[in-house]
């Protein structure tokens, strides 16, 4: 790739371009990779379609603000986003332990962007840049924190991220709508500290009365498309004056706009932190209010200050869709990265095919559908043929697209046509705990989008690998979708996530019941037979969810046992900031039901409700045996073939010489035993030991081999 056609990353870029000036610098913890799977891409490549001039800062030194500046000043904003990940997790395990790689990296190096990533950059482009450089949050790390929230690896609640972070807005969801609004309005001078009425951000204000939203507290509203934002900035008008800065921000008193009305006041910040019964109330009003049509601004209470998050924006519609995926993107890390091997967080998405957006599937524990909604919004079949058309002609393009997916692989439109008028149920999930009857089911569309795929030229095959809602396929009479996708769509393994087999807990996890599974596997396997493929189902697994006790964890190796299960990967429940699982694991509380919830908080429990699933690993054996017996089923140690684990072996002769030389010798005392002479000190031995192993010449031949690596109960 020709550096020329990445956005700058240096000044000597901008003056290969004849730059004296530009208008935003993006600054993001993951390398530059110019692709549409990576959030500092599209909104680079979205601001310069408008005619913006945009500079990216990747992975800077934070020691200092040196890097900040290296660039220059810009003249609108610099907007930050920790990266495709919450910088926390891309750094911890769900154990708490460092990480040894970062895929979005260059060569997989750890180090390369701090802790709470988003916090140390704005605090570092704050000290470089001044008071009236507007500077504004992104991005995933910035939309799951914006409320306070229970923070895993301090164990405590913090407060909204924008109280720690030296930044004047945030904007949380998918952004482009509020990035386009809020760039052209820099354009036209005006002080960010005036931008009360933009969906899909959030700021602070210090006076309720006199600095607050001009805008209805309703959402749907002032929201418009990303033409007529564009038109509105002038952005590709000539700058009369490039050295000009936008006018200095003003106070937050200052500023008289009209009082909020019919606004919702979530608890305080000070409230959730001591009283998790209203963390729970906070949660559950957060996650009712988060809807682009009946949402209402939220405001939450910080320390006499006040957090206003705004109703969020509406989804792009296919149109937008379309014109954002076809953004000239390179499709490649920057050249700079050639000589560290590259990022490989690129590998995994370079053939791939973003369709759809949104998730109505609602996962309790998964962040997804708290930044991009639970509005489906999919792209139009020929934009996707043409992004497929494109890959045809990479130079490392072999003829098969590694996938045609999005959050949920196989939905493309609205759940239900009431929630195109009235937005998403508060109370209702589309899927979970069984299907809504209002709940539209067809994969015609995604279907016929995949045929079209398939018979392109130079496409060899098209792979379904993102996430598949088994429930929803089971829900679709027409079986059509389900069989072509065995025959054709299926590179040997079918990866999806019943995540457990306990009906309790699958309900704290917003996942369908077991039975749902068994006809899915029970169809997957007929389908197979009737194409003569022999085609694998890899389930994912999580363990200690909130509401899994250790006999729940029994249970679940009791199920994978049954039905011949080996996962070769288990998920430790991981308390990203923001779920509903991660309301229920800090406060012990449904905060839909209000009632206790038993939570596995022990680093042990939750390595013995880890090693359960995993049973029939040597290295696991100990500690399967001990949760087996902590759950009082020693039923499942033994040799009937429902057993886990077989018995411990009888202590050998070698063992017993070596335990009773081993309690000789601290006892420091002299005694000849099997060949062995201890004298002296401990340890002392006038001649090697001779170590036996025990008579077995009387063993009965056809005794069945114990498994290696096995120790005691």
């Amino acid at each position: 790739m020709i550096r020329q056609d990445f956005l700058p990353t240096t000044k000597a870029d901008m003056l290969d371009r004849d730059w004296h000036w530009y208008d935003f610098l993006l600054v993001t913890g993951d390398a530059y990779v110019d692709h549409p799977s990576f959030g500092v891409a599209v909104i680079g490549r979205l601001l310069e379609s408008r005619g913006f001039r945009v500079a990216v800062l990747a992975q800077p030194g934070w020691k200092n603000a040196e890097a900040f500046t290296s660039l220059g000043r810009p003249r609108l904003a610099v907007m930050i986003s920790a990266g495709n990940l919450d910088s926390m997790v891309a750094h911890y395990t769900a154990s708490k332990k460092k990480r040894n790689q970062d895929f979005y990296s260059p060569g997989k190096a750890i180090g390369k962007r701090p802790d709470r990533a988003s916090i140390v950059y704005s605090n570092r482009a704050r000290e470089a840049f001044g008071s009236d450089m507007p500077i504004i949050l992104g991005g995933l790390e910035a939309s799951l924190r914006r409320f306070a929230h229970y923070d895993y690896w301090d164990n405590k609640v913090r407060r909204g991220i924008l109280f720690d972070a030296a930044a004047d807005m945030l904007v949380y969801g998918m952004g482009e709508r509020a990035v386009i609004d809020i760039a052209a309005r820099l354009k036209k001078g005006e002080p960010i500290n005036r931008m009360r009425d933009i969906p899909g951000t959030a700021f602070i204000v210090s006076d309720l009365d006199s600095d607050t939203p001009s805008m209805s507290a309703k959402g749907g509203q002032g929201q418009t498309d990303l033409d007529t934002l564009s038109r509105n900035s002038d952005a590709g008008a000539e700058v009369e004056n490039s050295q000009a800065t936008p006018s200095k921000t003003v106070s937050a008193q200052a500023i008289s706009t009209p009082i909020l009305k019919n606004a919702a006041m979530c608890p305080s910040f000070e409230e959730v932190k001591a009283d998790r019964y209203k963390y729970a109330d906070a949660t559950k009003l957060q996650y009712e209010l988060h809807d682009a049509i009946s949402g209402r601004i939220l405001i939450q209470p910080h320390e006499h200050r006040y957090l206003v998050v705004m109703p969020p924006q509406m989804p792009l519609d296919t149109e937008m869709l379309d014109k954002v995926a076809e953004l000239p993107y390179l499709r490649a890390y920057h050249p700079d990265y050639d000589s560290e091997g590259g990022v490989p967080a690129l590998d995994e998405v370079r053939f791939s095919i973003i369709h759809n957006r949104g998730c109505f599937g609602a996962c309790n524990f998964c962040s997804l559908a708290w930044h991009q909604g639970r509005m489906v919004t999919s792209r139009s079949h020929a934009s996707v043929l043409k992004e497929a058309e494109l890959l045809t002609h990479h130079e490392d393009f072999k003829g098969y697209i590694h996938d045609v997916g999005g959050p949920t692989a196989q939905f493309r439109t609205a759940s239900c046509d009431v929630q195109k008028d009235k937005g998403m149920c508060k109370t209702r999930k589309c899927l979970t705990p069984t299907p809504c009857k209002k709940l539209k089911v067809d994969h015609s569309d995604y279907l016929a989008l995949l045929r079209k795929l398939r018979n392109m030229p130079k496409i060899k095959k098209v792979f379904v690998r993102s996430g598949i809602r088994f429930d929803y396929m089971m829900a679709d009479p027409d079986t059509t979708f389900f069989r072509e996708l065995v025959a054709h769509h299926i590179s040997g393994q079918l990866k999806v996530a019943p995540e457990h087999c306990v009906d309790h807990i699958l309900d704290y996890m917003g996942k369908p019941h077991i039975e749902v599974y068994r006809r899915f596997m029970d169809l997957y396997a007929k389908f197979n037979q009737s194409e003569g493929k022999n085609q694998f189902l890899v389930p994912y697994l999580m363990s200690s969810h909130p509401g899994s006790t250790l006999s729940d964890a029994v249970e679940l190796a009791e199920f994978l046992h049954r039905e011949g299960a080996r996962p070769e990967q288990v998920q430790d429940f991981y308390p990203t900031p923001g779920t509903i699982s991660t309301c229920m694991y800090f406060t012990g509380i449904d905060p839909f039901t209000k009632r206790p919830v038993y939570v596995a908080r022990t680093p042990h429990e939750k390595e013995l409700q880890r090693a359960l699933l995993q049973y029939f690993l040597p290295e696991n054996r100990d500690l399967v045996a001990e949760a087996l017996r902590k759950a009082h089923r020693l039923d499942l140690i033994g040799h009937d073939p429902k057993c886990l684990i077989r018995p411990p072996r009888k202590s050998t002769a070698e063992q017993f010489v070596a335990k009773t030389r081993a309690q000789k010798i601290r006892q420091g005392t002299k005694r000849s035993f099997s060949g062995d002479q201890v004298t002296g000190k401990p340890g002392a031995s006038k001649k090697p030991i001779a170590r036996h192993k025990p008579d077995i010449s009387n063993k009965p031949a056809n005794r069945r081999p114990r498994d290696k690596g096995r120790g005691r109960v």
